[in-house]
């Protein structure tokens, strides 16, 4: 498995990038906006995702482990092959995905090309038990317990996702966090939180 590449850009064609990794050219599949990024004769590093068929080995290659685990998510709903989630990618941010889903809006996934109805409804359905998974770690990578440390977690998360730090504490302190609340949980109430501020 390639987990991730560093290397000079050779060429970025389309939503392609060839990478010269020690002599070796990688053709990294990525995003639009990733491709606005990237500069011929600069080095970069992906993390990457090795898809294998049986006729093929196609990399795909993120700015950041989010993406990558965005990524990998989107391809365990049934329906969804690399390119439609890459494609899900191209169109939605990371906190565009998570709010989606936590509001059970489908409609912002059938305007990715190539997701049906039927395919918008199952990355909502079967993504909904994932956000643990997929953001709710502290920067460290340990997990949190107390109130202040979910709060603080909550926060970089949002950094993370892509909201102005000030507008993520903002959503937080809007809140009344309770003791036991974990993590996972807040942050599902802070997105929802976001979603109506924003419309």
């Amino acid at each position: 498995m390639i987990a991730s590449l560093r290397g000079t850009v050779v060429a970025v064609r389309e939503n392609v990038c060839t990478l010269d990794v020690h002599g070796v050219g990688y053709a990294v599949h990525i995003t639009p906006t990733h491709r606005t990024h990237l500069d011929v004769g600069s080095e970069c590093t992906f993390v990457t995702s090795l898809i294998v068929r049986e006729d093929s080995m196609t990399l795909f290659g993120f700015e950041n482990p989010e993406s990558l685990e965005l990524f990998d998510a989107l391809l365990s709903v049934s329906g969804v092959g690399p390119r439609s989630a890459l494609a899900v990618l191209a169109e939605l941010a990371p906190a565009e995905i998570l709010t989606a889903v936590v509001n059970e809006d489908d409609a912002a996934f059938r305007k990715v090309s190539g997701i049906g109805p039927k395919t918008a409804k199952l990355i909502v359905v079967q993504l909904a038990g994932k956000l643990t998974a997929l953001t709710l770690t502290s920067s460290s990578g340990q997990k949190v317990s107390a109130q202040s440390d979910v709060a603080i977690a909550v926060i970089q998360a949002l950094v993370g996702l892509g909201w102005n730090e000030r507008i993520a504490r903002e959503a937080l302190e809007s809140l009344t966090i309770s003791a036991g609340e974990d993590t996972s949980t807040v942050l599902k109430r802070a997105l929802a939180a976001l979603s109506r501020s924003a419309t």
